[in-house]
């Protein structure tokens, strides 16, 4: 039986990304660290319904697509056989090994942990409910780590069984042949990229005029030309207005495209069309923290909540909802309570879309700095122009950087592209370290590489390129 009441001077609620890196940092710098989780398993949505399996899944798309592609290079492969059985336990294999490296970390950093769903009693104690029964548990400092969950759309129940979440469509109980994703963000991209390229025929709608709306247009649309040849239709600007059955049991929906409103049946439902933060279920009512309208929990650059021992973290917080923002501030938040010199300071927050070709973006973006009026001069080069893009088949990608006019110092980088996400590491460090385009442009890159490309656009900012004829300023 477990017992009934405990004392923590760290209590971390949530073991994702965010959570399990305060903790461990916690833990690290002496502090005595309790790590709750209504979970099985440590890793949170990230790890074992989100970034990780989906990413397992994206491997396997691209991989099939690539052996496709190669048949314009003079090599042919028979049409793939699917086997979901052993796709499912390839991607639970990942998960697994990751889980279980959390789980020595934790031991190995003596941080406690509990499996169990908490709720706040007040500003100092939770109540949490385990299989053992009722814990009581008391802290000195407490960091909200709960993340968030899929948004529906009202009328719509993720317990009907044509309906799928990001969660659910991990799980790959089946292949439906018809498949409509209703939002057409980051999520609702990679995953319908997957159901494609295992033989659904999939329909995108979105609400807004573009795919990926926080993205520049220009980098989108190399993305969207390839979609629309594996996806049976995209509908921007377009709405759902009714959801039934029909006599076939399939679910048939009603899509107002702004112009007229078409009925179409599917075999199953994707919705994906954003996330809500789980403030909702921690009784937060008991305490004295500030929430947002949408329910997100106000912090400062400390990460602390309006109560001085509680801090949050992660999708909880807000915009950006980002695995690698929460690790981030995990740190900033252990760090403070552990009474080091520590703040939320970063100038850029990498985005990526982990889609073929991928998006990459970090810092000001094009469409920002246009609604913002500020000033920026810019280096754009065409992946037409990349050796190594020309070699591997894939010249439809660009990189292009953004530049402060008078200083030269890095606004932003939006890159499109294979391997793009990996690519973008290199711009958050220039932009981190304020580096102008000549610290990139001077900076000797590996020949032939897709990176090159990002000295390249310097080079055509400060008219010294060569590979590419840019009209000297």
């Amino acid at each position: 039986m477990a017992e009934k009441k405990k004392h923590s001077e760290v209590v971390v609620l949530g073991a994702g990304p965010g959570g399990y890196a305060a903790a461990f940092r916690a833990a690290d710098l002496g502090k005595k660290v309790l790590l709750i989780d209504r979970d099985p398993t440590l890793g949170g949505v990230c790890l074992n319904r989100g970034c990780i399996p989906s990413k397992a899944l994206l491997h396997i798309a691209k991989v099939m697509d690539d052996a496709a592609d190669l048949k314009k290079m003079g090599v042919s492969f028979e049409k793939p056989s699917l086997d979901l059985d052993g796709v499912r336990g390839w991607k639970d294999q990942v998960v697994e090994q990751l889980s279980g490296g959390l789980d020595q970390l934790a031991k190995v950093r003596k941080v406690e942990t509990i499996r169990g769903s908490a709720v706040f009693k007040s500003d100092v104690e939770l109540s949490v409910s385990t299989e053992g029964g009722e814990i009581t548990v008391n802290f000195d400092s407490c960091i909200i780590a709960t993340g968030s969950r899929s948004s529906m759309i009202p009328g719509i129940s993720e317990d009907d069984k044509n309906i799928l979440t990001s969660k659910t469509a991990l799980e790959l109980e089946n292949i439906p042949d018809r498949l409509l994703v209703i939002g057409g963000g980051v999520i609702g991209l990679e995953l319908g990229s997957v159901y494609a390229a295992f033989g659904s025929k999939v329909s995108i709608v979105e609400f807004m005029p573009q795919l990926i709306p926080g993205a520049d247009a220009d980098l989108v649309r190399p993305l969207e030309r390839k979609l629309k040849k594996q996806f049976e239709s995209i509908r921007t600007s377009s709405k759902i207005t009714n959801v039934d059955y029909n006599k076939d049991g399939k679910v048939e929906v009603s899509i107002d495209t702004g112009k007229s409103t078409i009925k179409e049946a599917f075999d199953k439902i994707l919705i994906s069309v954003g996330r809500k933060p789980n403030t909702d279920i921690l009784e937060i009512e008991n305490t004295s923290i500030s929430t947002d309208k949408g329910g997100f929990i106000t912090v400062d650059k400390f990460q602390r909540t309006s109560v001085k021992n509680i801090y949050a973290i992660g999708d909880i917080v807000g915009e950006p909802q980002l695995a690698h923002k929460a690790t981030y501030e995990g740190h900033v938040a252990a760090e403070v309570i552990a009474g080091e010199k520590a703040a939320f300071d970063a100038k850029a927050i990498p985005a990526v879309v982990f889609t073929d070709p991928e998006i990459a973006w970090a810092g000001l973006t094009e469409k920002e700095a246009k609604e913002k009026n500020t000033p920026y001069g810019k280096g754009e080069v065409p992946w037409s122009a990349s050796g190594k893009a020309l070699a591997i088949g894939r010249s439809e990608g660009k990189t292009k950087i953004l530049f402060d006019p008078e200083t030269k110092q890095i606004l932003g980088v939006g890159i499109v592209g294979p391997e793009a996400g990996n690519l973008i590491s290199e711009a958050v460090l220039a932009i981190e370290m304020g580096a102008d385009a000549e610290d990139v442009g001077l900076t000797i890159h590996p020949h032939p590489t897709l990176g090159e490309t990002t000295a390249l656009a310097a080079e055509i900012f400060n008219g010294t390129v060569t590979d590419l004829y840019a009209p000297q300023k």
